[in-house]
Formats: C-alpha cells, sequence, structure tokens
C-alpha cells in the first residue's frame, strides 16, 4: 500500500510515526519545536490529534468522569480538564501540518467526531489515525473509511471478534489500505504486557498491514516488533521528558527517536530471506576456514602424520574431514612445510 506516495510493508523499511499528542504544553512555538525535532530525527510521519474537551466529554463533577486509577499517571484528574490541557487547538494544525512537510514528513491527525473528520479533509490529510479507545465506535470508523484514505486503526484492547467487526465495517465503507496496530492501552506499558507475538498472528487474521504502537519506554520493543513483520511504528514524542506534560512520561526524546529510526531500519535489512551458505560478501571469508596444511618438511615417501600435518587457517587445502585419509598415506613428492595439502601430493 502507499501512504502520501510511499511504499508501507515488509518490502519497505519501517514506517516511522512520531506521535506529539499533548506534548506541546499548550504552546504553539514548542508544538513548531517538537516537528522541526521531529523531522531532524528521520521521522517518516508527524501525528496530532483532533478534538476539543467538549467533542470528547461532559464538563461535569460526576465520579464516572474523574480517573480513578492508583496506578494511571492522571489519577484524579476530571476527564473534562485533562483532555482541554491535552488537546491540539484546531486553528494550530495548518501550521503544524506545513511544518511538517517543510520537513518531508506526511502529516496527519487522529479525529475523534466526525467534525474532526470534516475539519482535516478540509486540510487535505493524507490519511487517518483511530485511537485504541475509539476502535468499537463503528459510526466514527464508517465516516472515516468514507474518506476513501488509508487508515490506521490501534487495536488496545479490542477483542478478535471487536476487531473483526471494525475491521469489516471499515472494508464495507471503502476504505482499501488498512493498517492494524497492535497496542497496549496502558501508559507507559511494559514489555511483559506488549505480546508482539500477536503481530503475525494479526497479519494471517485480517490480511493487512501490520504495525506497533509503543507505550513501552526506550526503542527495543519496536525493534522486536519488526523483526515479527511490523512494517509501522508509531511512538509518542517530546523534546524533553523533563519539562512536563501529559504524555511526556512514556515520550522518546529526539535522541531516542533517531536511535528508533536507525535501528528499526536495522532489523528490517536484517530479516533478509531464509538463506544457507556463504552469501557473495562471505566469498573471501571461505579463506578463513581451516584446511590441512603440512606442518612441517615431509619428504618424499615419508608417511604423513600428526607430527607434519595440522588443521590450521587459511583454508586453501583439503577440509579437516579428509584428516583420518591423509594420514594414512605417504607423501608422493618431497612437500615444504606451509604448503596446503591435496590429493595430488599424496600416495
Amino acid at each position: 500500500m502507499l501512504i502520501a506516495n510511499r511504499p508501507i510493508g515488509q518490502d519497505a523499511p519501517p514506517f516511522i510515526i512520531a506521535e506529539m499528542s499533548g506534548n506541546h504544553n499548550q504552546s504553539l512555538d514548542r508544538a513548531l519545536e517538537i516537528v522541526d525535532a521531529a523531522g531532524r530525527a528521520g521521522a517518516h510521519a508527524l501525528k496530532i490529534q483532533t478534538y476539543t474537551a467538549d467533542t470528547m466529554t461532559l464538563d461535569v463533577e460526576a465520579p464516572d468522569f474523574v480517573i480513578n486509577d492508583a496506578k494511571s499517571l492522571w489519577n484524579g484528574r476530571k476527564l473534562y480538564d485533562l483532555y482541554h490541557e491535552a488537546h491540539t487547538p484546531w486553528e494550530w494544525h495548518a501550521p503544524i501540518f506545513e511544518r511538517a512537510r517543510q520537513h518531508g514528513m506526511i502529516p496527519f491527525s487522529t479525529p475523534f467526531d466526525d467534525s474532526a473528520v470534516d475539519f482535516l479533509e478540509s486540510l487535505d490529510v493524507a490519511f487517518y489515525k483511530i485511537a485504541s479507545f475509539e476502535n468499537t465506535d463503528l459510526p466514527l470508523i464508517r465516516r472515516v473509511a468514507k474518506t476513501g484514505k488509508p487508515m490506521i486503526i490501534s487495536t488496545g484492547m479490542a477483542s478478535v471478534a471487536e476487531l473483526d467487526e471494525t475491521v469489516r465495517t471499515a472494508r464495507e465503507a471503502g476504505c482499501r489500505d488498512l493498517v492494524l496496530l497492535k497496542c497496549t492501552s496502558t501508559y507507559p506499558a511494559t514489555p511483559a504486557n506488549t505480546n508482539i507475538l500477536t503481530i503475525p498472528h494479526m497479519r494471517d487474521l485480517f490480511g493487512c498491514e501490520i504495525g506497533l504502537s509503543d507505550h513501552t519506554m526506550g526503542v527495543g520493543v519496536s525493534v522486536a516488533a519488526v523483526a515479527l513483520g511490523a512494517t509501522v511504528i508509531e511512538k509518542h514524542f517530546t523534546l524533553d521528558r523533563a519539562a512536563g506534560g501529559v504524555d511526556s512520561t512514556f515520550s522518546l526524546e529526539p535522541h531516542e527517536l533517531q536511535a528508533l529510526v536507525v535501528e528499526t531500519e536495522r532489523a528490517w535489512q536484517a530479516l533478509g530471506r531464509v538463506s544457507y551458505g556463504a552469501s557473495c560478501a562471505e566469498q573471501p571469508s571461505l579463506q578463513f576456514r581451516r584446511s590441512l596444511y603440512a606442518s612441517a618438511d615431509i619428504a618424499a615417501g615419508e608417511p604423513l602424520t600428526a607430527a607434519n600435518v595440522r588443521a590450521i587457517r587459511p583454508g586453501m587445502g583439503l577440509k579437516p574431514k579428509h584428516l583420518e585419509a591423509v594420514l594414512a598415506r605417504k607423501a608422493k613428492v618431497a612437500i615444504r612445510r606451509g604448503t596446503a595439502l591435496n590429493w595430488d601430493l599424496l600416495d
């Protein structure tokens, strides 16, 4: 498949998405600095999110609307306040997209309702992302699919049955190019609860490109995911975790994003194909195998023994597997120390 003329698939390097999310900390200047840093680090796409607090939830004080999870980064926060802090003002989208394009990145967004899709269509966004918490919002899936543009959907907590329904809905509504991202909806996630062995299984099950939305720390899990066939990697990105922000704790810094780009491409290159024997690049190294050499001067007619024959480097002589047969023979001619043995020298 193609996204803005960039190939996505196992025959192309991994597609790396830098997710700004709310790390702009309500500063457009900081948002643009994040875009610049992502571009310098080599990211292929820059993702933001398109919503307002009012399109996400209600401004009420009831317990349902307050996060009550001691393990959550946002424990005790009211949903409305959290989304208001994290949202990217819609008037910022155009300058952010333009800056991303200047760096050769593909800008896109995650819409959370129909109004966001309509707005993003007015900006001619190249493709869409559906967040893991919205992957069962079938009306939203249909609305995005009807644009006919590629879709990336995070799987998060969805069961196989829910994913099947989501994928069918997207395809029936007009989505031709689809990527599913294995995703663990905890922030941060741990390697132990990421289960990336699901990636090849999802590819077989749904017949589409599979990637990883990675909320773990560092780049190791993403590199391993590429080894299992992931073709798209999404990571949250910030300038400096110490500067704070709603997603900063599990976001990569610029040097880490650069390492992600480099190391995932190396992992992809290393996959190659099933191969045994010396590759073209290894052919010159064959000379450094061990082989049979005269380790002392040997007179014509003299028996070959462990005292005058050894298996050593380089590999110009008979293979070591012939040692017993060689030691059962005599020299046909005089053999000087350091001569590679061959059958013509032996009786």
